[in-house]
């Protein structure tokens, strides 16, 4: 790596930890202001972050390596994913911004769910905190390996500081993720969140229009020639696609309704927010998954004019491309883009893990009168196990990106997407159905992933986990609450 990237790098380290130490001085020492920056963010902060924490080093990494190997067939998958972004925006945010303050001020969306339906609060607070922090363990593990994958194809040779490439790439990122994470709280999440979506948003417009136009590029007619020759195909968007395949890559954005660290900045804007927020995330989200796309194309246009080129491995075209065609200092840039969208992501995900471990278990049964300093020391301590458990998850070099993230998705979405969107729309939801909806969403998907019906189902393909277990955890709520609701009325008479 040159001396100018390191430069660049370093810079966008020292601009994350300065923003960490300028909220930890804004935000106050009680848990609302550590685990929600006083639901005052603003707009703009509010929708670049969901944004950021949102797309993660698959962004950059597992999107545009899936376009790269397999063509335009897999922009299904953004799409799905914008379309359900749009429908949370709409359905959810407005209704959770406000129930969640009705029902006892919620901080966290298990102490929501405990405030709404109190009969099974403590069932609820434990059962959805466990899903949590498990499948955040596993999510956060996935951006680690993306910081890995950066480092492991920067650093080619030899060992930093006695460690591998790829392993000080996961232990440098999380260890700076922890730092302004356990220090500003939400509060230098969302404020990095926000600066984290601005860089990567350039970064995701500027490279695929350098591949098309920049010297020998070709424009996009170009583009189209070269891959026509991969596969006439290629830019297809249906080309050897399946319904199974369809409606596993569109049903991606069936998993927005559940994703903790997405929700919760709908609980953190400030009142009256959401229309422009709405309006500023689905602007940026456009822009960057086509930018996205366009990496994962024009990448593999340009690998294939270019023989002398090896990519050994797709999710790194990012990489090996801002590594090739610019400046270093410009590199340095585009790599800190990277870093970004992986980092913004680690930081929600560690933070809500961690605030479900103080709230919903310190506080639930080890110390119910804690004091406000207390919860948020212990808030910071949590932050660091959770980090813990998601090196160990990724010291596996031959992890996926996006095979890591397609799990913890569907496990979050099947299991709280169901309970979060009956629990804001229909009234006669009991708590007896919430529990079942948690608990059926997220067996079902573990179940799927482990008997491999995710890879091979019935002789067939794959059938993406998400859709067997939100459609199990919906009948679960509905058929659970009718019997429950039912055998109420019916004592109370």
């Amino acid at each position: 790596m040159q001396t100018p990237t390191i430069i660049a790098l370093a810079l966008y380290f020292v601009l994350m930890l300065a923003i960490g130490v300028y909220a930890w001085k804004r935000s106050g020492d009680d848990s609302e202001g550590y685990l929600l920056g006083g639901r005052n963010l603003h707009p703009a902060v509010a929708a670049l972050s969901a944004g950021a924490s949102d797309m993660s080093g698959w962004l950059l990494l597992g999107l545009p390596g899936a376009l790269y190997a397999s063509g335009l067939v897999e922009a299904w998958i953004g799409i799905g994913l914008f379309a359900g972004a749009l429908v949370n925006w709409f359905v959810v945010a407005p209704r959770l911004r406000q129930q969640s303050v009705d029902y006892g001020n919620a901080l966290t969306i298990p102490a929501f769910l405990a405030n709404r339906f109190p009969d099974k609060a403590t069932a609820l607070r434990v059962v959805s905190a466990i899903i949590i922090v498990v499948f955040f363990a596993v999510y956060s593990a996935a951006s680690l390996v993306a910081g890995g994958k950066l480092f492991e194809s920067t650093f080619l040779d030899g060992t930093i500081m006695g460690l591998s490439p790829y392993m000080a790439g996961v232990l440098l990122t999380a260890l700076v993720v922890l730092a302004y994470t356990a220090i500003g709280g939400f509060l230098a999440v969302s404020l990095t969140d926000f600066v984290q979506g601005i860089i990567m948003v350039t970064a995701l417009v500027i490279m695929p229009l350098v591949i098309l136009y920049g010297d020998g590029g070709g424009g996009i007619s170009q583009m189209r020639e070269t891959l026509a020759g991969v596969d006439p195909e290629f830019l297809g968007m249906f080309g050897g696609l399946t319904v199974i395949g369809f409606l596993s890559a569109v049903t991606w954005g069936l998993g927005y309704f559940g994703q903790p660290h997405i929700i919760v900045r709908f609980m953190a804007v400030r009142a009256g927010g959401v229309p422009m927020a709405r309006n500023i995330a689905m602007t940026w989200m456009g822009v960057a998954l086509v930018g996205a796309i366009g990496i994962g194309l024009a990448g593999r246009a340009y690998v294939e004019r270019n023989p002398g080129i090896v990519l050994d491995d797709p999710e790194t075209i990012f990489i090996l491309l801002a590594n090739t065609l610019f400046h270093p200092f410009v590199t340095g840039f585009l790599l800190a883009a990277l870093l970004a969208a992986i980092m913004s992501t680690i930081s929600s995900q560690l933070l809500v893990a961690s605030s479900s471990l103080t709230e919903d278990f310190y506080r639930l049964f080890l110390k119910k009168n804690a004091s406000e300093r207390e919860a948020v020391n212990v808030g910071r301590i949590s932050t660091v196990i959770v980090a813990l458990a998601a090196i160990v998850i990724a010291s596996d070099s031959n992890s996926g990106v996006l095979a890591l993230v397609s799990n913890a998705w569907a496990g979050f979405g099947a299991a709280f997407g169901p309970l979060i969107i009956l629990s804001l729309t229909w009234s006669r939801m009991t708590g007896a159905g919430a529990v079942a909806g948690l608990v059926v969403g997220a067996g079902v998907v573990m179940a799927w992933i482990a008997l491999g019906w995710n890879a091979a189902f019935m002789g067939g393909p794959g059938v993406y986990e998400i859709i067997p277990g939100f459609a199990a955890a919906w009948l679960a709520i509905w058929g659970v609450s009718l019997a429950t609701g039912s055998a109420a009325r019916t004592a109370s008479l």
